[in-house]
């Protein structure tokens, strides 16, 4: 089962945990122009990373309401010819949509991200609360 689970509105969350992609593999069989995604976690935080070659990062946008996370892009790009009796011009138009419903330890006011070398990372910072406490020596009075 995921920690940030997938926030998809034709299966309830309990069903698309057992029928949902994570159970194949981790890849969505039924929709390939979703980018792949690993999902880790530390001490700190957890950190999302989007594997989504050839984009800018101003083609990116990602946004945090009522704890769900939704990344979104879109981008065009067409091929230049100088002349318009070109015998062949291809055009290319690119887009996906991924959410995630944050879990409760995440502190979404601090939520990062950077693009850089094809992979869109979100760093997401855990609640104080929510951090591993240090040990502490209790003396026995």
């Amino acid at each position: 089962m995921s920690i940030v689970k997938r926030n998809n509105p034709f299966f309830p969350s309990l069903v698309n945990e057992f029928l949902g992609p994570d159970w194949f593999g981790g890849v969505d069989r039924w929709n390939t122009d979703l980018p792949a995604v690993n999902i880790k976690e530390n001490d700190s935080g957890f950190a999302l990373e989007l594997a989504v070659p050839g984009a800018k990062k101003d083609d990116f946008k990602v946004e945090v309401d009522n704890d769900v996370l939704t990344i979104s892009s879109e981008a065009k790009t067409e091929s230049e010819e100088s002349n318009e009796n070109y015998t062949r011009k291809e055009f290319s138009y690119t887009a996906f949509k991924r959410a995630f419903t944050l879990p409760e330890t995440v502190d979404g006011s601090k939520i990062d991200a950077k693009y850089e070398s094809g992979i869109l990372t979100l760093t997401l910072p855990k609640k104080e609360e929510a951090l591993p406490k240090p040990k502490r020596l209790i003396s026995i009075g």
